[in-house]
């Protein structure tokens, strides 16, 4: 199980901001047993290998299924796969997402996958060749350096695996899907607002993805109700100071690891309401944690998810967090059988995902809206 903690600090280091915040997350996440909340899905009865990089395919590669359901009265759907399996800085990490992506395919045999290893040298050079090479869609790259380079060529619909950043110049073809945290800490925003609360506190640490949790949370409720969220370092300000903006607040959210959130949990009132994301999903929660509400993928948390009981479990023992590297690669093979048949025209497209429920957003990029989990309770 170890050996897959460094390829999921790197990768989602690019996801989710600064190489320091997001190796913090990681390293948590990783300590933890490969097991979810108590409440993750039960295995599928079939499994799929997660395999290790090996040497670049050329094109045409061997596909990943055969296309024994593609389009009626064409050619079958041709999907370029544009990962860095051969890297050895993101290398497994590719090679986890290809496992979820051809485990997909291997299930809805309605395409044609075929493997392009690239690396940030290589991978304007690959997007060509996959264009040529009458790709219908190309799903990559992983990384923004990698998005950037394929950016102006986009000429076939194009679903890169990170965040696209802002100062690329906007192109009809190119999609982006994601795992980035500041979703799901707008998410939590609009949670928040559902259930009532007017006045939330913020609780951080010194790392740099609790900053970017807090960011996103404060944009996105500010945006909507025109008044500032209360934020608390409570590495740099103390417990007296979370304490005494508790006081004032109606609820909070822990954007801090699993490791200080029991014990910030403890500081606060019983009757305060708190939330979290994602990284507070671990084996065995802490009991200070029971009741605390947190939003993770239906992969971990929906057994009776349609699409979590259809596609196969990693038959390699992997983290939690490598583990959403392989549901992300079966929701971007699905996305991108969409995109295929579409051409990348429709702007309704939607995928009730085993990351989430995906709708595109207007930047091109999809939004994920995740399943609520209470801590401590036996169903989302």
């Amino acid at each position: 199980m170890q050996r897959w903690a460094p390829l999921v600090m790197v990768v989602l280091t690019a996801w989710l901001g600064t190489a320091q915040a997001q190796s913090e997350y990681i390293i948590q996440q990783n300590a933890a047993p490969l097991q979810p909340l108590g409440t993750r899905a039960a295995p599928a009865p079939r499994s799929a290998p997660v395999p290790t990089p090996g040497p670049a395919a050329q094109l045409p590669a061997m596909p990943a299924a055969p296309a024994t359901t593609a389009r009626p009265g064409a050619r079958p759907l041709r999907i370029g796969l544009l990962l860095p399996t051969d890297s050895k800085r993101l290398g497994e990490a590719a090679a986890v997402v290809r496992s979820g992506f051809e485990a997909a395919a291997a299930v809805e045999q309605n395409a044609e996958v075929v493997r392009l290893d690239a690396d940030e040298d290589s991978v304007a050079a690959r997007y060509r060749e996959a264009v040529t090479g009458r790709m219908d869609v190309v799903v990559g790259p992983l990384t923004r350096e990698g998005i950037a380079a394929v950016a102006p060529q986009a000429t076939v619909p194009t679903l890169a695996l990170n965040t696209l950043d802002p100062a690329i110049v906007p192109n009809p073809k190119l999609f982006s899907l994601s795992l980035n945290v500041e979703g799901e800490a707008r998410q939590l925003a609009r949670l928040m607002r559902d259930d009532g609360r007017a006045r939330p506190l913020v609780v951080v640490d010194e790392t740099g993805l609790a900053r970017r949790i807090q960011q996103a949370f404060s944009a996105e409720w500010g945006g909507a109700s025109g008044r500032a969220v209360t934020v608390v370092d409570v590495t740099r300000q103390g417990e007296e100071a979370v304490l005494a903006a508790a006081g004032t607040a109606d609820a909070v959210l822990l954007a801090v690891d699993s490791d200080k959130a029991p014990g910030v949990r403890r500081l606060l009132p019983a009757e305060l309401a708190a939330y979290g994301t994602s990284q507070l999903h671990t084996l065995r929660p802490d009991p200070a944690l029971n009741g605390v509400r947190i939003i993770d993928m239906p992969w971990f948390v929906m057994a009776d998810h349609p699409a979590v009981k259809r596609y196969p479990r990693p038959t390699s023992a992997l983290t939690m967090p490598s583990e959403r590297l392989y549901a992300l690669g079966i929701d971007a093979y699905r996305l991108a059988v969409q995109l295929g048949q579409t051409r990348g025209a429709s702007a309704n497209l939607r995928l009730n995902g085993v990351t989430g429920d995906l709708r595109l957003a207007r930047d091109r990029q999809f939004e994920r809206t995740q399943p609520l989990v209470v801590i401590g309770s036996e169903t989302p």
